[in-house]
């Protein structure tokens, strides 16, 4: 039997999904509203929430993440009576397991119920087994450190892609450890005693970059004085880790394709094709959707890399791990330093919980050897020891102007009770608004680009995109 929590305001609606609970043999409680649905997942286990995206007290949407990472769990399966493409795609995006439109019949909702209940329960027990929860925390080795949650999610899945031997495709901002799950998934596979092999697609210069990768025969161009094994050949048996691999030459990207296809390829002036039996583990800080859109990325490449997506968090939305990552790299940088072991004070463990770290964990690492510099032979690092920027950047926002005051509330025009519109259709009438001006504000700013607005807007690039052509929104040149 399992344990489903329904966050609806609609009684008619959360008295249908009661019934249909208890007809396929669990129990059901109700929430009617975001605060008291908070409420009953943060003391309760649950397994399923059905979760309605317009309630009197925000959008269902918001706290998405906050139900996927509550104690148990649970699966969660979107329920809105809008059919709103741009809702769907963050729903997914944020880890709901389905999205459903209402009005939705009994059999409409059953199957997605059934799967999801059927997915968190292996999922449980699989959580459960001692064998997986060995492998998991073996996959801690290597530098990788974090406990929260999201790193969590991110450990599980990287033992999934060490167990096999699929394409995988690991995405994240700069600095959050993108070759370090690379190499730890190398570690823990099956191809751990043969090579990894990285290749860096920014560095690649392209004119040598097919001649890099595929190798070459002697004469095959000017200055080939001897035959040349290529990168792809050199990782066999083993992992070809094609770091930054947005920045691939779209020339080069179509040779690729045809030897992640057969394994198979020629070098450069050589007469006969060779092969080469080797896992691809692909990384980039790049939105390669977006960029398949804008035809700078080949579609069927993209397909092949990403048979595993693993999205690594950046450093500022997992600041639980903060303190167990300063401590790690302190005590590795002190030991290679060969000074004694220095401590953190109070005021310095919170400057670094209150930076918002762009660079993620490499721009952490950079920091704590500044300090380490600047405490010379001082046994506990303050403040003060932090470099300048952050000093700064600290400074500046201690005394930062007040938050503004809210926009006023839309007002109802004066009609009749008849005549007014449902709490949802006014609230969605306003989101919209306010929607749109915000976007039409950033667009506005002089010189803003993409990367810089979706930065400013805490948004992906695709969602970005889509909410401009929703709204009709062109960049100011």
């Amino acid at each position: 039997m399992a344990r489903i929590l329904i966050i609806d305001d609609d009684p008619s609606m959360c008295g249908f999904i009661e019934r249909m609970a208890r007809q396929m043999g669990h129990e059901s409680e109700q929430a009617p509203s975001l605060q008291e649905g908070l409420e009953k997942v943060s003391a309760g286990a649950y397994d399923l929430v059905l979760l309605d995206v317009c309630l009197p007290d925000g959008s269902g949407l918001d706290v998405l993440s906050r139900i996927r990472e509550s104690g148990s769990l649970p699966e969660v399966i979107i329920m809105t009576g809008s059919g709103d493409p741009d809702g769907a795609e963050l729903a997914i995006r944020s880890g709901a397991w389905s999205y459903v439109a209402k009005p939705f019949s009994a059999g409409a909702m059953r199957l997605p119920m059934e799967r999801a209940l059927q997915y968190h329960s292996e999922k449980t027990a699989r959580r459960g087994d001692m064998t997986w929860s060995r492998a998991v925390k073996a996959l801690r080795s290597g530098g990788i450190v974090g406990g929260s949650r999201r790193m969590l999610a991110c450990l599980d899945q990287l033992a999934q892609a060490a167990s096999c031997d699929a394409n995988v495709l690991i995405t994240g901002e700069t600095g959050t450890g993108k070759e370090l799950f690379a190499r730890a998934i190398h570690n823990n596979s099956a191809r751990s005693e043969k090579p990894f092999v990285v290749v860096d697609c920014a560095t690649l210069p392209e004119t040598l970059a097919e001649s890099m990768l595929l190798g070459h025969a002697r004469g095959a161009f000017t200055g080939a004085d001897r035959t040349q094994e290529g990168m792809i050949r050199q990782a066999h048996g083993g992992t070809l880790l094609l770091d930054e691999v947005g920045e691939l030459p779209l020339t080069v990207q179509k040779a690729f394709l045809r030897v992640l296809q057969e394994r198979r390829y020629r070098p450069l002036g050589a007469r006969e094709e060779i092969t080469s039996d080797f896992r691809l583990v692909a990384a980039t800080h790049r939105d390669l959707q977006a960029m398949v859109q804008e035809e700078r990325f080949r579609q069927d490449l993209f397909f092949r890399l990403c048979s595993l997506t693993i999205g690594l968090p950046p450093l500022r939305e997992r600041r639980e791990d903060l303190r167990d990552l300063a401590s790690f790299h302190l005590s590795r940088l002190c030991q290679k330093s060969g000074r004694g072991m220095k401590g953190f004070s109070p005021p310095f463990l919170d400057a670094l919980e209150s930076y918002p770290w762009p660079g993620n964990v490499r721009e952490l690492i950079g920091c704590l050897e500044s300090a380490l510099a600047a405490a010379g032979d001082e046994p506990t690092l303050f403040p003060d020891h932090l470099p300048i920027h952050i000093r700064i950047h600290l400074a500046r926002a201690s005394v930062a102007p007040p938050t503004p005051d809210p926009p006023p509330v839309q007002e109802l025009p004066a009609v009749s009770h008849a005549a007014m519109p449902t709490l949802c259709a006014f609230r969605e009438s306003a989101t919209q608004t306010a929607e749109n001006n915000y976007l039409q504000a950033l667009m506005a700013q002089p010189g803003i680009s993409i990367a810089e607005a979706c930065r400013a807007a805490g948004l992906s690039r695709p969602r970005l995109y889509a909410l401009l052509k929703k709204h009709g929104i062109v960049r100011t040149p």
